[in-house]
């Protein structure tokens, strides 16, 4: 009988490049009992499928033999690897110490370069040796580690070459510092190591921010929950020691710490965690209730029907931590190369060292040039390309309250062709808006307010504020009570009772008064979004209704207009009704879906994905994180939930929609700046490398060439600081 196959997952600290990626996955493969093997580079990780023979150490050692460490992933959800936050320390101290020594070397230089001579000359060169030498032997060793890591088990990688060069130049600049030679090479070798410090570091907040979106989520469940035992006493048990079956006590205000069907009371339940709308729903007996849903109105009875991992908010968790791994699989163009690079260089250098040897020009000669060509063809503007743009161009759309937390989301957002949008929240505010805030009858108004004064409905506080603003003050009303699912009532003391009861009122829905859109009132006018209604009941009198609507972001219907003419075919993704999203769609241009699950938001997202589109995807609801999660890239608002903040690859400030395609044009700009980069790069290579292999460069002149190169890719990344122009967010101090 063949055993079930197994799938475990190990954190990797030390995994740098492509070609990390590439001994990894290939190396397990040949391992017996081995299915396959897939890194995810943003979160540092390998998932392994294999034969129920292997265990994880057996695992973990053939890791390690490939060069390495490795440890089982925790059972928390995006879990960081262990160490991680010294090891991005100490590259910010190494990065910290080359950036002083090459500025200080660079300086000294500048003596040299202009003429210095005799002992003048031999000073500053012991002087730069002082600064560079401890320097190099410190700010190195994240690359020497991973050099002699990689030798040691009979492989290269990137850092090789780059470990080769800056000890040779330094070796070199020393040597002929001794010996009185008129050149050293302590300023290429130091600013060296700066760049590539540099490049490395952005990389790693880069990942850092990407990771997290499951646990975020996660964090929106309850702790725990209140168990009621068969005995009829009451005990308290964290989340992952409840079990289906169990009866739970949930007090009003309180999260449901498990999945499960309400045995006992009514109340109403905020679903915005599911649904994305800000209406609570009413829940009675038999109704189905999700972890992390909140509680509002009263006290009830659950029967647990999934706990712990396998509630609906956990399989939310897993899907954002699965979709964030497929796009991890985007590889960027300078990784690809870099799986070239090291055997090209080393190849380069031996044969131009052995070639001039031959060529009876001596070691000395023969070395020097063997170090011109591992120096000049240093990585250092092909590894800017990248980083570089998307740093001036995160600047920029900073400076207009558009937050980039993921660089590479950039190069994705360029690719985009469809964009899906959420509604309420998103292209809406999420902020009901009394329609018609005049209140005719001043009386009515004082009741209403204390009614709505005391519930935490958001159309209550809403009504609550537009009074309140009006200058009215409230009526004396008494045994106010708030009944789940209807609405508010009390007793109105009108002078007119002898025995002072007064008279009933109530706030809530048609009929009596729970706070829900109602699809038989009039289509809302253009401009106001969804129409959402209470009405006030006063005991003898007709019933007065408030009118509410949730309306679109400023300049929604423009940002829609010219996403579309950059060619995103813009659609609504919404929990809400059909009808209402139907209705807005139209008002914005738009084509709609509603009554959606966060599934389905899923499952339009990755079915849009097969059939060839790279998507766009826009929302703030908690429900949203696992579609924004899933899309190419994302974008939130700064006012969305905690686990769309995290989830989405770029936040955006104040009610505007306009961010949108303003980041969209913003991307496309930038991809064609780090497409010149590559050229450029490329380019100097292409005309350097030749030039250094016939021996007209030296380790000074190719130090000064790499650096030039980088320059070059900096200065034309600049341009970017100029975006293109569109309108920036207006009041970004409203963004919470």
């Amino acid at each position: 009988m063949t055993a079930t196959p197994r799938h475990s997952e190990f954190l990797l600290p030390g995994i740098r490049c492509a070609g990390c990626i590439a001994t990894i996955e290939q190396g397990l493969a040949k391992k017996p009992g081995v299915l396959g093997a897939r890194v995810n580079f943003t979160t540092r990780r390998v998932g392994i499928d294999h034969d129920a023979v292997l265990d994880s150490e057996a695992l973990r050692e053939e890791l390690t033999a490939l060069g390495f460490s490795a440890e089982p992933v925790r059972e928390e959800a995006a879990a960081a690897p262990s160490g991680e936050e010294e090891q991005d320390r100490g590259l910010l101290r190494a990065l910290g110490i080359a950036g002083f020594a090459a500025m200080n070397v660079m300086l000294l230089s500048v003596s040299v370069w202009s003429g210095a001579e005799g002992a003048t000359r031999q000073m500053f060169h012991w002087l730069s040796a002082l600064i560079a030498m401890p320097a190099v032997a410190y700010a190195g060793q994240p690359f020497f580690r991973s050099a002699w890591g990689a030798l040691r088990r009979g492989r290269t990688n990137m850092d090789v070459p780059i470990s080769i060069g800056v000890l040779l130049a330094t070796g070199m600049s020393l040597f002929e510092t001794i010996i009185g030679g008129r050149h050293a090479y302590f300023d290429g070798a130091v600013s060296l190591l700066f760049f590539l410090l540099a490049g490395r570091v952005l990389d790693s907040a880069m990942r850092r921010r990407a990771r997290g979106d499951a646990a975020a989520l996660l964090r929106e469940t309850a702790p725990g929950g209140t168990v009621l035992l068969a005995d009829g006493r009451t005990e308290w048990r964290r989340a992952d020691r409840i079990e289906p079956g169990m009866r739970l006590l949930v007090g009003m205000g309180e999260r449901f710490a498990a999945d499960g069907i309400v045995e006992e009371g009514e109340s109403s339940i905020d679903r915005s965690l599911v649904t994305g709308e800000s209406a609570p729903d009413p829940v009675r007996q038999g109704g189905l209730v999700y972890a992390g849903t909140l509680n509002m109105d009263a006290p009830v009875t659950l029967r647990v029907t999934a706990a712990g991992r396998d509630t609906a908010m956990a399989e939310m968790a897993r899907l954002m931590e699965a979709a964030s791994g497929a796009k991890s699989r985007y590889v960027r163009i300078a990784d690809r190369a870099a799986r070239f690079y090291a055997p090209a260089v080393h190849s380069l250098a031996a044969l131009s060292f052995a070639g001039w040897m031959l060529a009876g020009a001596g070691w000395h000669q023969s070395l020097l040039i063997a170090v011109a060509v591992l120096i000049i063809t240093c990585p250092c503007a092909l590894g800017l390309a990248v980083p570089v743009a998307q740093v001036v161009i995160s600047g920029a759309l900073m400076r207009r309250g558009i937050l980039v937390k993921d660089g590479s989301a950039l190069e994705r957002m360029a690719e985009a062709d469809r964009v899906c949008l959420d509604k309420t929240g998103t292209l809406t505010l999420g902020r009901p808006v009394l329609i018609a805030p005049d209140i005719p009858d001043p009386q009515a108004a004082s009741i209403a307010l204390a009614l709505a004064r005391v519930s935490r409905h958001p159309l209550a506080r809403s009504l609550a504020r537009t009074l309140e603003g009006q200058g009215v003050t409230a009526a004396p009303v008494d045994e106010i009570v708030e009944v789940a699912g209807m609405g508010v009532e009390g007793r109105w003391n009108d002078g007119q009772h002898q025995d002072g009861t007064g008279r009933l009122v109530r706030l809530g829905r048609p009929g009596w008064g729970a706070m829900l859109p109602v699809d038989t009132f009039p289509t809302p006018a253009e401009g106001t979004g969804d129409m959402l209604l209470c009405v006030l009941t006063v005991e003898g009198e007709a019933p007065l209704p408030f009118r509410f609507s949730d309306r679109l972001r400023p300049g929604a219907r423009e940002a829609i207009a010219r996403l579309d003419a950059q060619g995103l075919r813009p659609l609504l993704l919404s929990g809400d009704r059909q009808e209402a999203v139907k209705s807005v769609a139209r008002e914005v241009g738009a084509s709609g879906v509603g009554g959606l699950s966060p599934l389905d938001k899923l499952e339009v997202i990755r079915d849009l994905g097969k059939a060839g589109h790279k998507v766009l995807m826009v929302g703030d609801g908690l429900n949203d994180g696992p579609a924004l999660a899933s899309g190419h890239v994302s974008m939130a608002p700064a006012s969305a939930s905690d686990v769309s903040q995290t989830a989405a690859d770029i936040l955006f400030l104040g009610d505007s929609l306009e961010p949108v395609p303003l980041t969209v044009d913003a991307a496309r700009r930038t991809l064609r700046v780090i497409k010149q980069n590559f050229a450029l790069a490329i380019g100097y290579n292409v005309f350097a490398v030749p030039l250094a292999i016939m021996g007209f460069v030296t380790p000074l002149v190719a130090a000064l060439s790499m650096s030039a190169s980088s320059i070059l890719v900096i200065a034309n990344a600049l341009r970017l600081r100029i975006i293109a122009r569109g309108a920036a967010p207006s009041n970004v101090g409203t963004a919470r």
